[in-house]
């Protein structure tokens, strides 16, 4: 290993790599294209800052001035890029590297500001990479080595096109390193286009997955799910800790809830711009955030130092939406906790998602208030506090407490104080138990009561839900002296117990207004309510209903009694068809011109509207003409079938009243458009319109002179 590099390692308290670092830097794999599949959280950043520093050193030990970019570092997220750069600044540092980053959302003046001034390793993700080569900042022509970190998820957010460019970019001879969680076929195709005789490391294979890491599985009421994630955080009170949730709205419920609790919690989620975001990871690194909510969006690349508890407030929708959130916890040989807060809708679907994932889970109860006042007290008695040496200020004014207290009270005092910066725990129900459902209390008669009209009704939106306060306001009554409220069409009726009618009318009058425009008057009887049954006219005014019979049993339904087949015509009083009867046609109307089969249009239309009389003994009627074989007589008509003028010239669709007929042809028939006239008077044998315009006639042999040139047809 390069002697700056190692120092780095010894400085950071790398005492062993990981496995994945360990293969990485094997002197043998110096120079060739790997491919590699690594658990997450297993140091894939330093394996491969390990891996190609021998290609970008060589001998050296320390890096020259940067010219251009030799090694270039893909990763999906924001996140993951950031976090990749500081990983290799300070893996770097001895060597004198510069490295700069690309990534959305940040300002790309300055980016093309640190490119200009030079850097040795560049850190981006996708799209922006992209753009700075299409503009020409980013030079690809010294590249020696290209990193794509995350490799599955860069194709699974449908990055391929960007890298295949990319790639397609940079130098043949360049080193490709790939760094997947798992080897897809997609990433096989792509190692294997770009990518020589690429060596396959993985370390996957042999290990649990994510050994590290404690499942637990919390089961909560369905009412306490909030308050169980409260109790979680209290309970092991982790120096970091993350909170995921599938929705932004989730996120900003949580973030101010905890905050409302005294814990120090910031948010992360994709509504945030970049800069806040950043933000907020720094202060969860710098210790003044101890609690972060967050979506998936958190789930890679997110690399917080002595994390140690993950909560799932929702369940992930997959199983690697569950191995990549927890594995932000039990990072390089740490241990954590992932916790899945379970309430009972949900318990099949977590039993699924674990045993899809292949992981055990210990299934536990959140903790209860007491267990959390238990744990303060056992931390209380073994922190650190009480074994250090206390200066000569702290002993004066100890010595000043013991002469004002006693040392009881001066030790219930601190009690006090330290639970007073502690969040309350919150009181929790039996998760096994179902909620216990409210007795529906049995309402009591009304007894006497007297009926008033309110004038309005459907037409006017009366509504019993304003209605209601809106009499007990203006009669100073309350809800319980109203019966029944009856909506119709016009106007509405009102139920009022007998006790109350007097102070009503007092306060009203017979006939008041509720409001303006709105009155209520006393009924002598009760009304009639346009209320439809089960054999009651319905609210329309339509036929009566047709649903069950009273008379029987409930749960019966007689209903529409079947036809008596003896009830029916009998057949002999049916006419039978005459045997040459044959049903009428409607007459047919040629589209190309003006006649019709079977007379005049419009009488043959007459015709066939006419109901007929069946008389079997009258006499067919004479034709009207010459038929010819197996058709009606031919009529020429310029009438529609409707019998009106249709206005157009024979034989021209389109045309306009008014427009000179066709000239005609041989035999009399229409022919195309009128020629033009030449010399003369003459027809010059062109048809009039545009040049090219095709003409209906057919013209046979030359023109004759003079400019005479009749069409002829064909016959």
């Amino acid at each position: 290993m390069i002697a700056p590099l190692q120092d780095a390692l010894t400085e950071r308290g790398y005492d062993t790599l990981t496995d994945v670092q360990t293969a990485c830097s094997n002197p043998d794999l110096e120079g060739k294209d790997l491919l590699v599949s690594a658990q997450t959280g297993s140091g894939k950043t330093v394996g491969f800052g390990l891996a190609i520093a021998p290609t970008l050193l060589g001998d050296a030990v320390h890096m020259g001035r940067a010219e251009a970019p030799v090694a270039l570092v893909i990763a999906p997220t924001r996140e993951l890029a950031l976090q990749v750069k500081r990983e290799l600044t300070w893996l770097y540092a001895k060597t004198g590297a510069w490295i700069a980053s690309c990534v959305g959302g940040m300002d790309m003046r300055e980016e093309r500001r640190a490119l200009s001034r030079g850097a040795h390793i560049v850190v981006g993700t996708p799209g922006r990479l992209r753009d700075h080569i299409e503009r020409g900042s980013l030079q690809m022509d010294q590249l020696k080595a290209v990193v794509l970190d995350e490799a599955d998820e860069m194709l699974d957010l449908g990055f391929r096109e960007d890298l295949e460019f990319m790639l397609g970019e940079a130098p043949e001879d360049r080193r490709t390193l790939m760094f997947s969680a798992t080897v897809s076929p997609m990433i096989a195709k792509l190692a294997k286009n770009f990518q020589n005789d690429a060596e396959r490391i993985s370390t996957v294979s042999g290990k649990e997955q994510h050994a590290d890491i404690t499942y637990q599985a919390v089961r909560v009421a369905q009412q306490d799910a909030e308050h169980g994630i409260i109790n979680i955080l209290r309970y092991h009170e982790a120096e970091k800790a993350i909170v995921f949730a599938n929705t932004r709205a989730a996120v900003n419920r949580l973030t101010a809830r905890f905050s409302n609790r005294g814990f120090a919690v910031v948010s992360l989620s994709g509504e945030l711009s970049q800069n806040e975001r950043t933000h907020a990871l720094q202060a969860m690194r710098d210790g003044r955030a101890r609690v972060c909510v967050a979506t998936d969006v958190a789930a890679r690349g997110i690399d917080l130092p002595k994390l140690e508890l993950v909560i799932h407030a929702d369940l992930p929708t997959n199983t690697e939406a569950l191995l990549h959130r927890s594995g932000r916890t039990g990072r390089a040989g740490q241990k954590g906790i992932s916790a899945l807060v379970v309430t009972p809708k949900i318990a099949k679907k977590a039993e699924r998602l674990l045993k899809w994932a292949k992981l055990k889970a210990e299934w536990v109860e959140a903790p209860s208030a007491e267990e959390i006042m238990r744990k303060d007290e056992e931390r209380l008695l073994t922190d650190p506090v009480w074994t250090e040496e206390t200066s000569d200020e702290q002993k004066e004014f100890s010595a000043k407490l013991l002469e004002l207290h006693t040392p009881e009270t001066i030790a219930a005092a601190y009690l006090k104080l330290y639970q007073s910066r502690k969040s309350a725990p919150e009181e929790l129900a039996d998760p096994n138990s179902r909620p216990e459902r409210k007795e529906r209390k049995e309402r009591a008669p009304f007894g006497p009561s007297t009926w008033f009209s309110v004038s309005a009704g459907r037409k006017d939106r009366a509504e019993a839900r304003w209605l209601l306060p809106l009499v007990c306001r203006a009669g100073d009554i309350t809800k319980d002296s109203i019966g029944a409220i009856r909506v119709q069409e016009k106007e509405t009726f009102v139920e009022l117990a007998q006790p109350a009618v007097a102070g009503f009318l007092d306060k009203v009058g017979d006939g008041g207004e509720l409001e303006e425009g709105m009155t209520i008057r006393k009924l002598d009887k009760a009304p009639d309510l346009e209320r439809g049954g089960p054999r009651g006219p319905k609210p329309g005014g339509g036929k009566p209903f047709r649903g069950r019979d009273d008379s029987a049993p409930r749960g019966e339904y007689k209903g529409k009694p079947k036809r008596d087949f003896d009830d029916r015509k009998p057949k002999s009083d049916y006419k039978p068809r005459r045997e040459d009867d044959k049903p009428r046609e409607k007459p047919h109307v040629k589209k190309s011109g003006k006649a019709v089969w079977g007379g005049d249009a419009q009488a043959a239309e007459a015709e066939f509207r006419k109901p007929r009389e069946r008389n079997d003994d009258a006499e067919k009627p004479a034709s009207k003409g010459p038929r010819k074989e197996g058709g009606k007589p031919f009529v020429k008509s310029d009438r529609k079938p409707d019998g009106k003028p249709d206005g157009k010239r024979p034989g021209k669709p389109g045309g306009k009243p008014g427009d000179k007929p066709f000239s005609k042809g041989p035999g009399g028939k229409p022919g195309g458009k009128p020629f033009a006239k030449g010399p003369g008077g003459k027809p010059s044998g062109k048809p009039k319109g545009k040049p090219g315009a095709a003409s209906s006639s057919k013209r046979l042999g030359p023109p004759r002179k003079g400019g005479d040139a009749r069409p002829t047809r064909k016959k």
